[in-house]
């Protein structure tokens, strides 16, 4: 989302319109208003000339940001407000989302969790709106990686996921009460065919827990879903 504005300049240039508090090098200092040149305006605390402490910026292509700065940038607790509707409350590290904070994306969609310099990185919990499935585990530069769950209305994946898609050894738990063990295995491709798209496969193994009428066929998860998470 491209939120490029005079917020960050250097807010010492006073082209624009002030009106607050000053201290005696006449530097913006306490509580004050400020409409910028681009029509950017911000209201809030001001420290020798920058913005620091509590405050709210108001972009002019709709989308605000309300919480802390120092020296001039988004740093500890905040909400940013995107045009399209979206909205993100969590830890900020300067102008970057860092920490823990949840995302609540134009579809409906939602991540909640660990973030490190803007992308999901660390535990975290993403919910797809449209199927109310969600995953919940690790994640790397804003990808599905390492160890997760992926929860269903019928059944839960446990294993291990590579670039937002399932791999390797890991089982399904059903609401029956079994369980089936197995890996994900990637096809061999045709080293002439260069287009081809890897087919990911499920390899059951066993079974566990009651197995009077277990599920003849095992589900898929769905990767187009993994692969499609909302990108803040």
């Amino acid at each position: 989302m491209d939120t490029t504005s005079d917020e960050y300049k250097d807010s010492t240039n006073l082209i624009g319109k002030y009106e607050g508090e000053r201290n005696e090098a006449n530097e913006r200092h306490g509580v004050g208003e400020a409409t910028l040149p681009n029509g950017d305006m911000y209201k809030g605390e001001y420290a020798y000339g920058k913005r620091h402490g509590k405050g709210t910026y108001q972009f002019k292509n709709g989308a605000r940001y309300v919480g802390d700065y120092v020296e001039n940038k988004k740093h500890g607790q905040g909400i940013f407000y995107y045009p399209d509707g979206s909205k993100y409350e969590g830890s900020w590290l300067e102008d970057l989302k860092h920490g823990v904070g949840v995302y609540q994306y134009a579809n409906g969609d939602t991540y909640e969790g660990d973030w490190m310099r803007d992308m999901r990185h660390g535990k975290g919990t993403y919910l797809f709106r449209e199927s109310g499935s969600k995953y919940k585990g690790m994640w790397a530069n804003n990808n599905i990686e390492m160890t997760g769950e992926y929860i269903h209305s019928n059944f839960r994946f446990k294993g291990s996921f590579v670039n937002n898609k399932p791999k390797g050894p890991g089982k399904f738990v059903f609401d029956a009460g079994y369980e089936q063990h197995g890996e994900y295995r990637q096809d061999e491709q045709d080293e002439d065919d260069e287009d081809e798209v890897p087919v990911i496969r499920w390899i059951p193994k066993s079974i566990s827990g009651p197995t009077e009428s277990p599920e003849k066929e095992t589900p898929e998860i769905p990767a187009t879903e993994l692969q499609k998470t909302e990108v803040a």
